[in-house]
């Protein structure tokens, strides 16, 4: 899947090609893991080992070092996103050699990670800065490692400085972990007389006043970003990194379908997979902004196992073990006769 990346204002390219996601409403399951805890060695995907890395120790030693490798298998085992997940491992790896340089007394380059997340709903841009945030507390990037999600009415205020105050407490929330913004370029829809300009202000002050304790990730629509950008002098150059998250191809959504059962321990009987393949197949073309991607696939499977559950119940006999885990044809046409039209997203102009 060909995914455009820049880093610092440049195209980034890279050959990861690694093979699940997230919105804002909770995180999309990973591909179905044996139970237990995630391996501490080498993640696939992930960052080759660098020679030598036996002999540094991380602040509390080899713990930090396996929670940081959980972290990375979690990324990894998303579906797609394989570009994306390149980035992240190159971010790892940059804090990990500054890390080390600053224990060898040597000069140290400052982590300047805020970051922009583009793409449609439903592609895992919540997901991957959950995980993110993880990683960085780890490495001892960031000190708390949490997740703040804020949208516009999170921040802007109903009279003047109230919208400082909503937004500075938003801020302090987030102090030691992620700033999430959904959204972000709502904040200026209003024109120059909108509070949401106060708050966007009030954002790049706070930016540059905590920027070795904070990481702020703007998201939404790529053009509307893109828009966004433009209207603060001190906003692009204040996030170097922009990340762009396709839409799902019709495989992916029935991976991340089949991985959304099995972590329920569900599974879709060969009609039901085909079926559900047959629709998502004439799902629209990747790239419209009613593509639905994820979400889509998990209202369907959430509406699925309603279904499947009043069968049951309604059944003439007990159902044993491989009834109440089976989803049959049946319970996937009843789940798409339920399904509402698509919503329409707003537009910002």
């Amino acid at each position: 899947m060909a995914v455009r990346l820049t880093l610092n204002g440049r195209p980034y390219t890279s050959r990861h090609n690694n093979s699940i996601h997230h919105d804002r409403h909770g995180p999309l399951p990973a591909r179905a893991q044996p139970a237990g805890p995630p391996a501490a060695g080498p993640v696939r995907g992930g960052p080759v080992p660098l020679p030598g890395a036996r002999d540094v120790e991380a602040p509390e030693g080899g713990d930090r070092r396996r929670r940081v490798a959980a972290a990375l298998a979690e990324l990894d085992h998303l579906v797609g996103l394989g570009h994306v997940k390149a980035l992240i491992y190159e971010l790892h790896a940059f804090a990990e050699i500054q890390q080390r340089r600053r224990e060898a007394n040597l000069a140290a380059e400052p982590l300047v990670m805020h970051m922009t997340f583009r793409g449609n709903p439903g592609t895992g841009k919540t997901t991957v800065a959950r995980i993110l945030a993880r990683i960085l507390k780890e490495m001892g990037v960031l000190s708390r490692g949490h997740l703040v999600e804020v949208e516009r009415a999170d921040l802007v205020g109903e009279y003047i400085g109230h919208t400082a105050q909503k937004t500075r407490s938003q801020i302090q929330k987030a102090l030691g972990g992620v700033l999430f913004i959904d959204e972000a370029y709502s904040l200026a829809r209003g024109g120059e007389k909108d509070f949401g300009r106060e708050a966007i202000d009030t954002l790049v002050r706070a930016l540059e006043q905590h920027r070795e304790n904070l990481v702020c990730i703007l998201a939404g629509y790529r053009a509307e970003m893109e828009w966004f950008l433009l209207q603060n002098p001190g906003l692009r150059s204040r996030f170097p990194i922009h990340l762009d998250f396709p839409d799902y191809t019709h495989d992916e959504l029935l991976a991340i379908a089949e991985v959304m059962l099995a972590r329920r321990q569900y599974r879709l009987t060969a009609d039901a997979r085909a079926r559900l393949a047959a629709y998502l197949r004439d799902l629209p073309e990747r790239g419209r902004r009613d593509a639905g991607n994820a979400r889509t696939v998990r209202n369907l499977i959430e509406r699925a196992l309603r279904r499947q559950a009043v069968r049951l119940v309604q059944g003439p006999y007990q159902p044993g073990r491989e009834e109440l885990m089976a989803i049959t044809a049946a319970d996937v046409e009843a789940a798409l006769r339920d399904e509402g039209p698509p919503a329409q997203p707003p537009l910002y102009n």
